[in-house]
């Protein structure tokens, strides 16, 4: 990384943005600079999708290797056609049904996207957000803003503007600050460039959402794990991914198990004089109360939504607390809990515990 900057957050109303400070971020945009702004989904690393250089600087930045692409926003459907050379009837379908919002579709590479942005593959990866800023911003600038989430690479993404300045200070000039993302976790990645459209990554878009406009889609299928250096397809691939910074242990199984567990690994700990925290559910809470663990809750298990919104904040709470290690419970998988636990596991590695 080069020489430090200053970085400045401002302050921007999430709902009518105001054009002043569009603007600024608009100038530093065009310049070639970084902009951190707000999506429904986390806090975004932006960059003009169409100048190589700024593209090399959101890697340099988060410290991200070229393998891994970037998704492209757009802030209307017509965009589209400036980052493929194709899009199917599939495309348009989703497209109507699911934007602006949390789904990003895998599309062949348009002629003017610069191979940066797509790990040198010929699948482009693109997406329309829903947030007010996040769409303004695309509009003002008058072209499509390449953006991953705005955060250290594999560290646990940002859902608010102090989670970007954690990871970014000094280098980045500019981070608009819009208040708590809504949904918590990133979007679902959808290809469409195969025979069968199959999610990539889950997100915010559930698998059942999707199959009801389109009943084929195919859950994530089980990969080998993949390195660094292997270019993607997609991004959030790797095996360890959106973590903290100390272990993490996950477990997994009936919910009585899961608890038992839990508190057995947590007294040991607990005795060996380890500072210990214990991420879980408003049911659980009963049980871990008095445990002398940093209990933080993810709100009801059965709400994916909101365990979803709290999620990556959660994780941050305890990394910051310090604690030296956190054990998690796992969720119930339906609509976001696939989103939830594809999160979990990539956090935990292979520190995954099966009771």
């Amino acid at each position: 990384m080069g020489k430090q900057i200053e970085t400045a957050i401002v302050k921007i109303d999430p709902v009518s943005p105001e054009v002043a400070v569009l603007k600024r971020a608009v100038d530093l945009l065009r310049e070639g600079e970084l902009v951190v702004f707000p999506t429904e989904t986390v806090y975004g690393l932006g960059a003009d999708a169409f100048q190589p250089r700024a593209l090399e600087g959101i890697f340099l930045a988060k410290g991200r290797p070229f393998s891994d692409p970037l998704i492209l926003h757009i802030a209307e459907y017509d965009e589209l056609a400036q980052l493929t050379s194709a899009v199917p009837a599939v495309a348009r379908q989703l497209a109507q049904a699911f934007w602006p919002g949390p789904l990003t579709l895998i599309l062949p590479r348009g002629p003017h996207v610069p191979y940066i942005a797509t790990a040198g593959m010929e699948t482009v990866a693109v997406r329309m957000p829903a947030h007010p800023v996040a769409r303004a911003l695309i509009k003002a600038l008058g072209s499509p803003i390449a953006a991953p989430s705005a955060n250290r690479f594999m560290h646990i993404s940002p859902t608010t503007a102090d989670h970007a300045l954690a990871d970014l200070r000094g280098r980045v000039p500019l981070i608009l600050d819009g208040g708590p993302c809504q949904v918590g976790v990133e979007s679902t990645i959808l290809d469409l460039s195969v025979d069968v459209p199959i999610i990539l990554r889950p997100g915010g878009t559930s698998l059942e959402s999707l199959r009801a406009v389109l009943p084929e889609v195919q859950p994530p299928a089980r990969r080998e794990a993949q390195s660094e250096e292997t270019a993607q397809k997609a991004p959030g691939q790797l095996p360890r991914h959106y973590a903290p910074a100390i272990p993490l242990l996950l477990f997994a199984g009936s919910e009585e198990a899961i608890r038992s567990a839990m508190l057995k690994e947590l007294r040991l700990r607990v005795e060996r004089g380890e500072r210990v925290g214990v991420l879980v559910a408003d049911d659980d809470l009963p049980a871990f109360q008095s445990s002398g663990a940093q209990v933080c809750s993810l709100g009801e298990a059965a709400n994916s939504a909101q365990v979803a919104a709290n999620l990556f904040a959660c994780l941050r709470a305890l990394e910051e607390i310090p604690v030296q290690v956190i054990l998690c419970r796992s969720f119930p998988t339906h609509e976001l809990g696939l989103a939830i636990g594809d999160r979990l596991r990539r956090a935990a590695g292979s520190s995954v515990i099966q009771v």
